[in-house]
C-alpha cells in the first residue's frame, strides 16, 4: 500500500492529474495493482494445467471495498469490482515468456506506476513499471472486445512462433467503479527508459496527414510519423544481412497473422539510438541515471528485446558494433551517414479491426484523398502496403553502403575474367558495330534501356555497350552451352534486333 501512495504524492508533485472516464489516474493506477495483486496471487492456488477452449471466455470478478473485506485489503480509493479475463489463457501467455508469477506481481505493484504522455489520438492513457518490463495501457470497450476474440487465435500463433514483433499481452482486465468500466490491457514494453531514444517514428506505411503535429513536436520526446521519417532518414536504416533477413521474415510472418485476423491500421513504433551521441551525453547523463542503477542491464522478459523477437542471434551486430556496449536488446544497424545505431521496435495498435465504420471512414477519405494513401484501408491491401513500405524505404541490407561486392561475387567475376577474357575482348568490338547500326535507325540507348529491362517478355532486345561484369556474364552463359562464339554470334548478331527494326 505504501507503495501506491507515494505514487499518489509523486504524480501530484510532478504536473496536474490527469484524468480518464472521470477517474483520477492515481485511483486508476492503485486500482490496478490492487487488483492485480489480488487476482495473481489467487491464481497460483490453482494447479497448472493445459488451456481448453471455454478458458479464453471465462470472465472472474472480486469486489474490493475500500474499507476491506475478508479476501481484500483496505484501501484509500472509492470502492470497485476487478475483473479478470481468460485468467489461465493469460497465465499460460505469461509463462510462454519467461514471466514468473512473483515476477510479474513484484513488477507491477512493488513500485508506483510511472504515467507517459500519450503520443497517439486514441486518448489512452499510458503506464510503465518502474523496472521498464511491462506497459499498461487503457483501452476502449470495442478493442477488449476485440481481443478476447483474438485469443484463441493468438494462443495458436503464439504456439507456433512466440518469438514476433507482434505486442505480447499478457494481461487483460477491467476496473468498475461509480458506474464506469475502465479497460486495462498489460503489455510488452517496446522503448526502454534507461537507453534514450534520439528520435521516435510511429509508421504505418501511408502518407495521407502522416506527419507529426506542431504540438506533438515541441515535446521533449516527439513521436514523428512516416513523411518526418521519409524527410529525415531518407537513405533508410542499414542492416547486415543475416539481421535485415531475419527482420523482414518476422515481419512479413506478423503481417500474415493480422491479415488473417482482418486486422489493420496498426504501425510499426520504431526507436532509434545513436552510439555516438550516446558518448558524447554520457557525462550528463551519468548523474540523472543513478537512481536507476539498481535496474538491471537487460530486460528479463524472454524475447521481449527486438533483437530476440526477430530471431537474429546476437553475434549478428557484430559488423556493426565493435565497442563492447550494453546494447539493451537493441537491433544494430547504421544510417545512410554511417553512424552507429541500435533499433528497438514493435507492431502497435492491433486491436482495430476492419469492421463497418472502417470501411465507410476509408471511402468517404478514398473520394477525397488518393486511396491508396489513406491509412485506413481492407488488411490484405494494408499489409501489403506497410511490407512494401518497410521493405523498400525503412529498412535496407548494408551492402548498398559497400562499393565493393561480396567475396563470392569478386572470386566468382575473378574466374570470369581468367576463363573468358578473349571471348570479352573479341566481343566488345561487334558491341560497337551493333551499337553504329542502331544509331543510324535513330533508336535510342535509355529506351532500349527501358524496354530490355522494364519487360521480361523481350529477351531479344539488349541494352546498350554492356560493363565488363555484364559481358562477361554473357560470355558464360553463351560457352556454358558449349557454343564456339566467333562462329556463332555473328549468325546471331543478324536477328539480334529483327523486332526492334
Amino acid at each position: 500500500m505504501s507503495a501506491t501512495e507515494n505514487g499518489d504524492a509523486i504524480s501530484g508533485k510532478q504536473n496536474e492529474e490527469k484524468t480518464y472516464k472521470k477517474t483520477a489516474s492515481s485511483a486508476i493506477k492503485g486500482a490496478i495493482q490492487l487488483g492485480i495483486g489480488y487476482t495473481v496471487g489467487n491464481l497460483t492456488s490453482k494447479p497448472d494445467r493445459d488451456v481448453l477452449m471455454q478458458d479464453f471466455y471465462v470472465v472472474e470478478s472480486v469486489f474490493l471495498p475500500s474499507e476491506g473485506s475478508n479476501l481484500t485489503p483496505a484501501h484509500h480509493y472509492p470502492d470497485f469490482r476487478f475483473k479478470t479475463y481468460a485468467p489461465i489463457a493469460f497465465r499460460y501467455f505469461r509463462e510462454l515468456f519467461g514471466i514468473k508469477p512473483d515476477d510479474y506481481l513484484y513488477s507491477i505493484c512493488s513500485e508506483p506506476l510511472i504515467e507517459l504522455s500519450n503520443p497517439g489520438a486514441s486518448g489512452s492513457l499510458f503506464f510503465v513499471t518502474s523496472d521498464d518490463e511491462f506497459i499498461i495501457k487503457t483501452v476502449q470497450h470495442k478493442e477488449a472486445e476485440f481481443l478476447q476474440k483474438l485469443l484463441p487465435g493468438y494462443y495458436m500463433n503464439l504456439n507456433q512462433n512466440p518469438r514476433t514483433l507482434l505486442p505480447k499481452f499478457y494481461g487483460l482486465y477491467c476496473v468498475q467503479s461509480g458506474g464506469i468500466n475502465i479497460r486495462i490491457v498489460v503489455m510488452n514494453n517496446i522503448l526502454p527508459r534507461s537507453m534514450k531514444m534520439h528520435f521516435t517514428y510511429d509508421l504505418k506505411g501511408s502518407t495521407y496527414k502522416r506527419r507529426a503535429s506542431r504540438k506533438e513536436r515541441e515535446k521533449l520526446n516527439p513521436t514523428f510519423k512516416d513523411l518526418d521519417f521519409l524527410q529525415d532518414m531518407h537513405e533508410g536504416l542499414y542492416f547486415d544481412t543475416e539481421t535485415y533477413n531475419a527482420l523482414m521474415k518476422t515481419l512479413q510472418r506478423d503481417c500474415r497473422v493480422l491479415e488473417s485476423f482482418k486486422i489493420m491500421d496498426y504501425s510499426l513504433l520504431l526507436g532509434i539510438h545513436i552510439l555516438d551521441h550516446s558518448l558524447k551525453e554520457k557525462e550528463g547523463e551519468s548523474s540523472q541515471n543513478a537512481p536507476d542503477a539498481k535496474r538491471p542491464g537487460i530486460q528479463k522478459v524472454l524475447y521481449s528485446t527486438a533483437m530476440e523477437s526477430i530471431q537474429g542471434p546476437g553475434k549478428s551486430g557484430d559488423s556493426v558494433i565493435t565497442e563492447s556496449t550494453d546494447t539493451m536488446g537493441g537491433i544494430p544497424a547504421k544510417s545512410h551517414k554511417g553512424e552507429k545505431l541500435l533499433l528497438f521496435m514493435g507492431i502497435i495498435d492491433i486491436l482495430q479491426s476492419y469492421r463497418l465504420m472502417k470501411k465507410l471512414e476509408h471511402s468517404w477519405k478514398a473520394l477525397v484523398y488518393d486511396g491508396d494513401t489513406v491509412s485506413v484501408h481492407r488488411p490484405s491491401f494494408y499489409a501489403d502496403r506497410f511490407l512494401k513500405f518497410m521493405n523498400s524505404r525503412v529498412f535496407k541490407k548494408i551492402q548498398a553502403l559497400k562499393s565493393s561486392p561480396s567475396k563470392r561475387r569478386c572470386n566468382s567475376i575473378a574466374a570470369l575474367k581468367a576463363t573468358s577474357q578473349e571471348i570479352v575482348s573479341s566481343m566488345s568490338q561487334e558491341w560497337k558495330d551493333e551499337k553504329h547500326d542502331l544509331l543510324t535507325e535513330g533508336q535510342s540507348y535509355s529506351s532500349l534501356d527501358e524496354e530490355a529491362l522494364g519487360s521480361r517478355h523481350r529477351p531479344d532486345l539488349v541494352p546498350s555497350t554492356p560493363s565488363l561484369f555484364e559481358a562477361a556474364s554473357l560470355a558464360t552463359t553463351i560457352s556454358s552451352s558449349s557454343l564456339y562464339v566467333n562462329e556463332q554470334y555473328p549468325h546471331d548478331g543478324t536477328t539480334l534486333y529483327s523486332n526492334s527494326k
